[in-house]
């Protein structure tokens, strides 16, 4: 078995487990009670773990690299106010309008 993520954030932990099951990669979340232990451990050592087989670690680091990526496009421009907004939102913060397609 081998390590490939480790996050104080158990919610990351068990996306990234879910993430690479829906490809078809077996993993194992470690650590998930250790978090109340930190203070009489140190903290690297609370982390929750995604632990996969070492025949799979090198595609299931392949498919979480992937799936973090940032997924942003392009900034859109309002054609109400002239306002830049990123390309997450479909509605303009300044004058709420909704972006063109």
């Amino acid at each position: 078995m081998k390590r490939i993520y480790s996050s104080h954030n158990l919610v990351a932990v068990h996306h990234a487990r879910n993430v690479l099951e829906a490809e078809g990669i077996r993993a194992v979340v470690k650590n998930e009670l250790l978090s109340s232990a930190m203070g009489e451990l140190p903290p690297a050592e609370c982390q929750g773990e995604l632990w996969v087989r070492r025949a799979e670690a090198e595609r299931a680091e392949a498919v979480l690299r992937t799936a973090f990526r940032s997924k942003s496009g392009t900034p859109w421009t309002c054609a109400s106010c002239g306002e830049s907004s990123e390309s997450q939102f479909t509605q303009c913060w300044r004058c709420g309008a909704y972006r063109e397609s």
